[in-house]
């Protein structure tokens, strides 16, 4: 049974000892059951999403596309620019508050179904199992002297992570660069230095997180393991290990008499550790290594079935459960207490605020800037004149006139280009001036403020207002 060794390396001079743990090579265990056929699930939707992702076509263009040459993100027929920004931000503030929650009610379920540490170590350990074998022909592999074979499937093994991580790259890349002209750039060998460098740098991070690192990125890169314990409970599902009904444990025949053997149901196979991809025994109590994985539970669950036992020696349950022998009724109903609840409510209020707030919005922007070398000016007639220039974005994909007015002052009035037409996703500065009459009596000198109103103008509807400030001195 191969697992880390969490332990001082003691050095020549007495009474001192090195402060860092000696790792060895975990070769995790295959394993069947619920949990694992929900985990491939995860990594068959993850990854398709993912890598197919990317070919989608929408209105005739790369369906989602972070385009920053251009600054413009589209996500399917949604298009943002940089002044959409708040939208990113309630997207970090969802994520956040949904992984407090998932934690409070059930762990890491992030970490052991979708994080993408997880998935691609998944993904990386099948592939090592079809070239190199299974668990025990891996640790076979590993011990034995450098040979031709074992030559061979190394290289055989790497080479194919290499090939997966390289087009995780290229993937990657291609939400930021458009993935058919990528393509065409890599076919001739012609990519960008940028693109170039961000391929061989995911790429390199997956072949180095997923095939070399694996549990020492959960153990000491990420900062989630450190600090999950402020988010649990007494009532939090986390994976358990019946210790009242395991113990003590030992080996016996199928069939043998627990009780004249004194034993309890823990055969003290050690698949539960075999099976753990950071290779901690659960038994010894939850410790902030796991990831929540189930791995463990899915192994338990085969060698109790092949002993004729009750699943569940292995369990996800909560503390409150195991110590006050809850059923799963009453342990479910404690699930529902307030942090729990406050968490699901702030977070249903942000989901639905977001939504809606991206069903409600314009698809036209506007922003008002002062020409600052000419506050105001009085021009022929009396008039007093103030420049302005309005940056008019239009956020559809659809061609469109807009039209420009101005108010809040009397006989105020625009000179210049006020039926603007644009591209879609198209902008353009437009200059303007408002001259306002100014009459004795009825516009006193200072600032006054005034809203520019451009609106579409096949649809009304579409029209945003953008308050400025006209000076009359």
């Amino acid at each position: 049974m191969t697992q880390p060794v969490h332990k001082l390396a003691r050095v020549d001079t007495p009474g001192a000892i090195d402060l860092y743990e000696i790792r060895q090579k975990i070769h995790p265990r295959a394993v069947r059951g619920w949990f694992a056929a929900w985990r491939w699930l995860l990594v068959w939707a993850t990854q398709l999403a993912f890598y197919g992702g990317a070919w989608l076509t929408w209105n005739d263009r790369q369906a989602v596309l972070f385009d920053i040459a251009h600054r413009t993100f589209y996500i399917f027929g949604l298009v943002f620019w940089p002044q959409d920004i708040i939208y990113l931000t309630v997207l970090l503030i969802i994520a956040a508050l949904s992984l407090f929650l998932f934690t409070a009610v059930a762990g890491r379920l992030w970490c052991g179904y979708a994080c993408p540490q997880t998935v691609y170590t998944e993904i990386f350990l099948w592939i090592e199992n079809k070239i190199e074998g299974d668990r025990n022909a891996r640790i076979r592999l590993d011990r034995e002297g450098f040979t031709a074979r074992k030559f061979f499937l190394k290289f055989s093994k790497h080479a194919v992570w290499i090939a997966l991580a390289l087009w995780t790259g290229f993937t990657f890349v291609a939400y930021f660069t458009p993935i058919r002209e990528l393509w065409a750039e890599v076919i001739m060998l012609a990519t960008g230095p940028w693109e170039s460098f961000w391929i061989l740098f995911y790429g390199f991070a997956t072949y180095g997180n997923a095939g070399w690192m694996r549990e020492q990125v959960c153990i000491y890169m990420c900062p989630y393991a450190r600090f999950q314990s402020a988010m649990f409970d007494q009532d939090t599902l986390i994976i358990t290990y019946d210790r009242e009904r395991g113990e003590p444990r030992g080996a016996r025949a199928r069939g043998a008499d627990l009780r004249s053997l004194g034993l309890g149901d823990c055969v003290n196979c050690g698949i539960c550790v075999q099976a753990c991809p950071t290779g901690i025994d659960i038994r010894d109590g939850l410790q902030y290594q796991c990831i929540g994985c189930a791995a463990c539970i899915d192994g338990c669950d085969q060698v109790m079935d092949r002993m004729g036992y009750a699943r569940g020696l292995i369990r996800y349950s909560t503390t409150h459960a195991v110590e006050q022998k809850l059923t799963r009724t009453q342990m479910f109903r404690r699930a529902l207490r307030p942090r729990v609840l406050v968490y699901t409510a702030i977070l249903c209020a942000i989901i639905v605020a977001a939504v809606a707030a991206l069903y409600l919005r314009v698809p036209l922007k506007v922003d008002v800037i002062r020409d600052r070398a000419v506050i105001a000016r009085e021009v022929a007639g009396g008039d007093i004149e103030n420049l302005y220039q309005l940056m008019i974005m239009n956020t559809s994909e659809s061609p469109r006139i807009f039209d420009i007015e101005a108010t809040g002052l009397p006989t105020i009035h625009l000179e210049g280009e006020t039926h603007v037409e644009l591209p879609g996703v198209g902008s353009r500065v437009v200059p303007l001036r408002a001259r306002v009459h100014v009459a004795p009596g009825r516009v006193a000198p200072g600032q006054h403020k005034i809203h520019f109103l451009v609106h579409a103008h096949d649809d009304p509807r579409v029209y945003v207002r953008e308050k400025s400030v006209f000076i009359v001195r």
